[in-house]
Formats: C-alpha cells, structure tokens, sequence
C-alpha cells in the first residue's frame, strides 16, 4: 500500500495515514471487507515505526471505519454514502450520595475537574488587558447573541479543532447549557418530543421535561443510541453525545452517525442536538470529530461549553444554529439580550486569540493523561473482581463487578473506607431501563496522583472485605 507521506508536514505521521486511509474508505477505494495490511508489514513498507501505523489504525477503529478482528487483522466496515457537507468556511448529574451527608476523604466525582493548574497569571494578564484604557463600551449592552469577535474566535476553534463547519452569525453565547437549551427550547416551539441516550447526563434530561418537552428514553448499543428505537419512538428531536458518550464513554461509529443523520433528514422538522462537552479531552490517537461537520441539511444542533475545558465557574457555552433555526431565533427571540457580560466575553476572547486557551489544553491534556494512566495502572490490582471500560478519553472510568456485587453495596462499602464513588444507575432516566451489571464512575480529575493511588487502595480493602 502507496500512501504518499510528508517528513515535513506539521501533521504527524499516523494522521497522515489515517487521513489517507479514511478518504479511500469513504470513497469506495478501500471496499466493505477489504483486509488492511498488519500494521507491521505497512510500517515496513512505509518505512515507519509501527506504533505510528497503531495509532492510525486505532484513530480508525475508534470512529467506525475499521475493525479489529482478534487473530485475523483490521477490515474495513460498511459504510452508506457519507453525507458530507460543503465547506462554508475558507481556512483554518449525577446526583449527590442519596443517603448520608458528610464529606469523603477521596472523591471520585466524575463532575470535578483540576483548579490547582488553573492558569491564573494568564487569567489575570487578560482580565487586566480588558479594563485598560476605561474601555466604556464594555458596560454597554453587546449584541444579543454575543460579542461578534468572540463568536468569530470560537467558530475558528470550532473548525480546526471540531471539525464544525458554520459561520460566526450562527453562534449564540450564552450563561451555561441550561439557558442555552431554554432558548433552544423557544427556536423549536412547543410540543416537541425529544429523545435522549439512557442512560444519559440527567441534568439536560431534568432542563428539558421542566420546560414541558415530552421526553422519550431510547436504549443505547454498542454504537450509542439504537436509531431502530428511535424511529419507533415518534421523536422529533435527539439529544446524543456522539464524540464521547456521558456516561458510558462510547465513541459513536461513523455508520451510527450516518444513520442518525438519515434518521433527521427523512421529516421536516427533525433534528440532532449534539452535546459535544469535553471533546477536548482524549488520550489515545486525535480527537473524534464532530457529527456536525457531516450535516451538509442543517439537522444538527451543536452544543458546546468552556465548563471542562476552563472551568464550571465562568458559566459561558455556545450553540451553532443551523441557518434555518437562525432565521427562527431571529425573528421571534432577538431582542433577548445576552446572559453574558461584555466583560467575561472579552476575557474569554484574549483568552483564546492569545494562545492561552491552546496552551491551557496541551497542559491539561498531558496532566489529566497523567492521571488517567496511573488510575489505569493502579485498577489492575483489581481486574480480577472488575471490569474496567470508557477509558482513553474523558475524565472518568467506569468499573464493573465481575462477581455480582451490587451497585448499592460497593457504595457503601467504599463509603465505609471515607472513598465516594458513584452508581451509573442514577444516570439512567427511569430505573427499569437499568438493566446493566453493577457499574461505578470513578472520575479523577480532581484528584491528585496520591490521592488517586491512595483511593483505589482503599477501594480494594473496602470491597475485599
């Protein structure tokens, strides 16, 4: 196999492969069933290392393009026509303990994430930059859907890092998902039936069945939610997390996503809510792209948040209208004014156009990598009892017992210890659909090395015991 590489491209080599590889899948060169080379033999011919060939491979893997056939080698999966879109652009919870109070010496909270690398002296820099010079026009009100150079900024991010393909006109800033999906609540017009993946991250569940949305639990495979469901389902609106499922960790294949994208076009009137909240965040091969980046008709809805990435206090997410919603919001919601202040929206903007923001990232990347290796590590004095999956990307784990431990007795067992950790059984949205082994998260971002090494030390007495 000829795939033509670039020893001075700024891309790394497994992208480059991987890039080559996808296209030829995507147009039919590589056919349904086609056996790819091992990775040693195409790393000798290429004349690579062959961990440069895994990784493309497992970038492959992970978005459905390819699959691992145990003993026999990697072969290329069905595929529909893609249905791409055209470029616009040139360029680049779960809830608390239910018994009990007090506060656990180790906290696995999957919602935490680590403050004590916060780039405050950058913070500082930027937020004095922003109140120099008596900018008056700061404390005057700002275009309802945010300042113009921010939404610019982030759709830039959006496109190099997401693969989002908008405009900045179709971005709306707002304080944090909530109100986001409040006004996305207005856009779409009452009575509207949305389904959601169950389990699922409840506090949108609760936001949208507050507003009177009739809300529709779908059951999830393998690839995430199951569009056979869906469709029997009567919904006309889903809300997926396709990039890194929460809670499960699932990274939905390349055919699932084409298929909800066939789903959503087959009706006027239907769309995709994709919730894409801590994308930024995997530690094996390149970030999943974004399923809004295949919509070429204007059926997805995308949601994203600087809540993970920076930190929950600074309340700000956006939204990528698709034109036609554009046009909605405008004419019966534009005289809303922005819940973000002009101030905080300067911030974020020196923020990222500074560099800071990409900086912050590889940061975080390497530590939360960090920690996620040795929690990783330190679960193996378990894996007799545990199963462990949704590793590689995000900020928790999930653990599952082999021996048929209850859910409630592991909690209260590691609670015992002075250690939390949380059931996946409160993030399915109604209790029968729970039909999955006894499951734990164990988030550790806001965990130190000690204390995470410390914690799983005390989980293996507690459930030895």
């Amino acid at each position: 196999m000829m795939i033509p590489l670039e020893a001075g491209s700024p891309r790394a080599l497994y992208e480059q492969i991987y890039e080559y590889l996808k296209k030829d899948i995507k147009k039919g060169v590589l056919a349904e069933g086609s056996r790819l080379p091992s990775t040693r033999v195409l790393a000798e011919s290429l004349k690579v290392s062959r961990s440069t060939t895994q990784m493309a491979y497992d970038q492959l893997v992970a978005e459905g393009y390819v699959e691992a056939v145990p003993h026999k080698g990697y072969y290329v999966l069905r595929l529909e026509a893609l249905i791409e879109a055209e470029p616009e652009l040139s360029g680049p919870f779960i809830r608390e303990r239910e018994e009990g109070e007090g506060k656990a010496e180790i906290d696995f909270s999957p919602r935490g994430i680590d403050l004590t690398h916060f780039p405050y002296n950058a913070w500082r820099k930027v937020t004095k930059d922003t109140l120099a010079d008596n900018k008056k026009e700061m404390f005057l009100t700002g275009s309802p859907q945010g300042e113009p150079a921010l939404r610019d900024a982030i759709r830039g991010y959006l496109y190099s890092a997401r693969g989002v393909n908008c405009q900045a006109e179709q971005i709306i800033i707002g304080a944090g998902s909530e109100y986001l999906l409040m006004l996305l609540n207005q856009i779409l017009g009452p009575g509207r039936r949305i389904a959601m993946e169950s389990p699922t991250y409840k506090q949108a569940y609760r936001v949208l069945e507050s507003l009177g949305c009739d809300m529709v639990p779908i059951e999830m495979d393998e690839g995430g939610m199951d569009v056979r469901f869906l469709e029997e389902s009567a919904a006309d609106v889903a809300y997926v997390m396709p990039s890194h499922q929460y809670p499960t960790g699932i990274v939905m294949p390349i055919l699932r996503r084409q298929e909800l994208l066939r789903w959503a076009g087959r009706k006027d009137g239907r769309f995709l809510i994709e919730d894409d909240y801590d994308s930024e965040f995997r530690y094996k091969g390149k970030p999943i792209p974004a399923l809004q980046g295949l919509d070429g008709a204007g059926k997805v809805i995308y949601m994203g948040t600087f809540s993970k990435s920076i930190a929950p206090a600074i309340r700000v997410g956006y939204m990528v209208l698709p034109k036609p919603l554009l046009e909605i919001y405008r004419r019966r919601l534009g005289f809303y004014a922005s819940t973000v202040s002009r101030i905080d929206q300067n911030i974020i903007y020196q923020f990222l156009t500074g560099g800071y923001y990409e900086r912050h990232l590889n940061r975080m990347r390497a530590i939360y990598k960090s920690k996620h290796d040795l929690l990783l590590s330190k679960l193996k004095q378990l894996e007799d009892d545990f199963e462990v999956c949704g590793e590689y990307a995000g900020l928790h784990v999930l653990l599952t017992s082999k021996r048929g431990c209850s859910e409630r007795w592991m909690i209260e067992q590691a609670w015992k210890k002075g250690v939390r950790v949380y059931g996946l059984s409160s993030c399915f949205i109604h209790k029968h659909q729970d039909k999955q082994p006894s499951t734990v998260l164990l988030g550790y971002a806001n965990l130190s090395e000690d204390q995470i090494e410390k914690g799983i030390e005390l989980l293996g007495q507690a459930w030895r015991e």
